[in-house]
């Protein structure tokens, strides 16, 4: 057999083992490992052993950790209840005031951390139950928080645009910020969603009782400074000494994480137990990303090596497409791809496959980045997998369906997909903030 059908028939391989539910990390370790050796012996180890140790020395991996630890001391010490609470207090009198303090909430703390389950997850422990007591529409509640919670995949510090970044060679400022105003953008078209529903059916999203927003005006004003201020602070000065040129990546995020853990002892939320799991919840992921990673450069080498990329990319450019048409080909496999996988495995071990691609028809790397980062989002609620929906079923009450969840999310992706569609015909919506920063 010859090497470019061994890479072949390893891409295959991998795909197969993936649907059936095998562990990626580990299933890309062993193809990698097997087919390196077929393909060119016992040099392989040598290969494992470099490509693990780059991996692993990549300095821009490290505000991956730093973040995730950051957002988790932020979940488990009440910030994000404490932030929900005053914005609610301040938005009570809307009709649809609960949803709009979602996803409010969801795009403050999505510029805190870059994890995404979490949001939804707490969000939907939050708000939820006095929806439900309100009588919200069940899909109109839900909906707004599955979209507000995966806002962390696009708004910076996007643990998605680190892993781009490391991977495809680029500056994770300048994706950070190209990334501000879509993000922004998107956060934007919920709230106008959620402001014309409530508006064309008052009765699918009441205000806020008047018994439970009406106090006195200092007090309103104490609940909105102590919980706005002190979070925003913190993070206009990890973004914006990021943004700003006055601290690398990595600077800022260690600077977050030891904010983080002020902002909780100041609140008297910082306790062992606190700590505890924060550092271990934070362990246990970055270990399952950078596992993934050395798994994903190992399998990538070998198939590169064994010509499976060229074969591919051979393919692809023999079907005589134009840029936008392959750039839509792309954004679909992504798509669909999005349903059994998380955007790590997508980013790690399929993003590749379509880099050399893109540089061929001169595609700019930042702005392909966002476009990547907004279609994940909507994938991440797209039936008939939709991750966020299962997140919220989690803690939702029996009387909330699954079908509820994914009926109200489809509003939500209809948005998503016009802001893809909108960043894809106006690349200078990504582009602007990077030029004017660093020049083009």
């Amino acid at each position: 057999m010859n090497p470019e059908t061994l890479g072949i028939v390893q891409l295959a391989l991998l795909t197969a083992a993936i649907f059936i539910g095998f562990p990626t990390a580990f299933t890309l370790l062993a193809l990698g490992f097997v087919f390196g050796y077929l393909g060119f012996g016992r040099l392989v180890f040598d290969l494992m052993a470099v490509r693990t140790f780059q991996v692993m020395t990549n300095d821009v991996l490290i505000p991956i950790v730093l973040f995730i630890f950051m957002g988790f001391v932020m979940e488990r010490s009440g910030i994000m209840d404490r932030l929900f609470r005053s914005i609610l207090i301040a938005a009570g009198p809307l009709r649809g005031s609960l949803a709009l303090a979602t996803v409010i909430t969801c795009t403050i703390f999505a510029m805190a951390t870059g994890i995404v389950g979490a949001s939804v997850t707490i969000m939907g422990l939050l708000a939820l139950p006095p929806m439900m007591r309100l009588r919200y529409d069940k899909r109109l509640a839900t909906g707004s928080i599955a979209a507000g919670g995966t806002l962390g995949i696009l708004i910076p510090p996007s643990v998605l645009l680190i892993l781009y970044a490391a991977n495809a060679g680029e500056s994770i400022v300048r994706l950070y910020l190209g990334a501000f105003v879509p993000g922004f953008m998107l956060s934007g078209l919920y709230i106008v969603y959620i402001l014309i529903t409530a508006l064309l059916r008052p009765s699918a999203a009441p205000p806020l009782p008047a018994e439970e927003r009406n106090f006195p005006i200092g007090q309103k004003l104490g609940m909105l400074v102590t919980g706005l201020v002190p979070i925003s602070l913190l993070i206009f000065s990890v973004l914006g000494s990021i943004a700003f040129g006055i601290a690398a990546p990595t600077e800022a995020s260690a600077m977050g994480a030891i904010g983080a853990l002020v902002l909780s002892a100041v609140y008297r939320k910082l306790n062992w137990n606190v700590l505890k799991t924060a550092v271990f919840q934070a362990a246990r992921t970055s270990s399952m990303v950078l596992t993934l990673l050395v798994g994903s450069s190992i399998f990538s080498s070998v198939f590169a090596r064994l010509g499976g990329s060229k074969v591919i990319e051979t393919f692809i450019l023999g079907l005589g497409l134009s840029t936008g048409q392959f750039i839509w080909l792309m954004m679909l496999v992504i798509f669909l791809l999005g349903w059994p996988l998380e955007w790590t495995e997508i980013i790690i071990i399929f993003m590749p496959l379509f880099w050399p691609i893109a540089t061929r028809f001169q595609i700019d790397p930042i702005w392909l980045g966002i476009l990547v980062a907004v279609n994940l989002q909507t994938a991440f609620l797209s039936p008939p997998v939709a991750m966020a929906a299962f997140y919220i079923k989690g803690v939702a009450p029996k009387s909330v369906l699954l079908s509820d969840i994914w009926l109200g999310m489809l509003p939500f992706m209809g948005l998503q997909m016009l802001a893809l569609v909108l960043v894809y015909f106006f690349p200078q919506l990504v582009l602007w903030l990077p030029n004017l920063v660093f020049g083009r």
